[in-house]
């Protein structure tokens, strides 16, 4: 027997399909609904947590830090003299010791000898102004001063003449007597004279090989700290080149002073020389006079 031939059974299934229906939309909803208890549980324990910890203060603002002063640091030079004469061998600073002493020298010797020269130069124009006019050659010489090249010409020159009679040098005729002695005078002047000037050309020929040999040292420093770490760096490399330059650059400010102040004394020395001769000659003509 089929459904279609019992039409009260069709209609009971079908309210029963529409019982089933209802009854699981309504779990459903159920299910999906917050239940009052669970919701009432959570809440109190939410409160209870924001209650039992503590309030956290966020940090106050820090004050935004002032303007910093701007300043300048002296920064030691790593590759300066101090580090070149703390960092060296014995042999840079050795090298170093005899250029200083080469250049010390060198300005003392020029310096005493300008002094010399100028203290010439006022006794060839005191004797101008005094001695030439003066009645004697002794009363001339009393007033030159005591010491200078030109007083002690005109002394030799006066000795010269007084003792020629009754030694063993009569025989030499007054003339060349005088002018022997007068000329060795005068020579006597001129070595006194150039007295320094060769160590100022020692100084001037030598010294940028002094320094040259010092950058030599300073480069072979390098190549051998370069060997012992494996590398060319700078760090390794700056500093022995530092110091070859510094030993060049001192070797030249040594030479060339010396070499100029040379120069200069022996223009200045031809000058004052002249003088000197002129004087010697002028005496030589006043004591062959017989005038003393």
């Amino acid at each position: 027997m089929s459904l279609n031939q019992h039409p009260h059974t069709r209609s009971w299934a079908a309210k029963s399909l529409a019982c089933v229906a209802a009854s699981l939309a309504g779990l459903v909803l159920a299910l999906a609904a917050p239940h009052p208890a669970l919701a009432q549980a959570a809440s109190d324990a939410a409160t209870g947590a924001s209650a039992a910890a503590p309030a956290v203060t966020p940090p106050a603002a820090e004050p935004a830090p002032a303007a910093a002063a701007v300043s300048q640091e002296a920064v030691a030079n790593p590759y300066g003299l101090q580090a070149l004469w703390s960092q060296g061998d014995f042999v840079a600073r050795g090298t170093l010791i005899i250029m200083v002493i080469m250049s010390m020298g060198s300005w003392y010797i020029i310096f005493t000898k300008v002094f010399e020269q100028s203290a010439m130069m006022r006794s060839a124009k005191s004797s101008a102004d005094s001695f030439w006019k003066a009645t004697s050659v002794k009363a001339g010489v009393n007033e030159l001063k005591d010491g200078s090249a030109f007083r002690f010409i005109a002394e030799q020159g006066i000795r010269a003449s007084e003792h020629h009679e009754g030694t063993m040098v009569e025989s030499i005729d007054k003339h060349t007597w005088i002018s022997m002695s007068v000329d060795r005078a005068v020579a006597s002047v001129q070595s006194r004279l150039q007295d320094g000037l060769a160590f100022l050309a020692t100084v001037g020929s030598t010294a940028p090989f002094v320094g040259l040999f010092g950058t030599v040292w300073g480069i072979y420093n390098a190549l051998v700290k370069i060997g012992i770490s494996g590398q060319a760096s700078i760090d390794k490399v700056a500093g022995p080149v530092g110091e070859a330059l510094i030993m060049t650059a001192f070797g030249l400010a040594v030479a060339v002073p010396a070499v100029m102040g040379y120069n200069w004394l022996i223009r200045r020395n031809k000058a004052v020389m002249d003088q000197t001769k002129a004087f010697a000659g002028d005496l030589h003509n006043v004591l062959l006079a017989g005038k003393r």
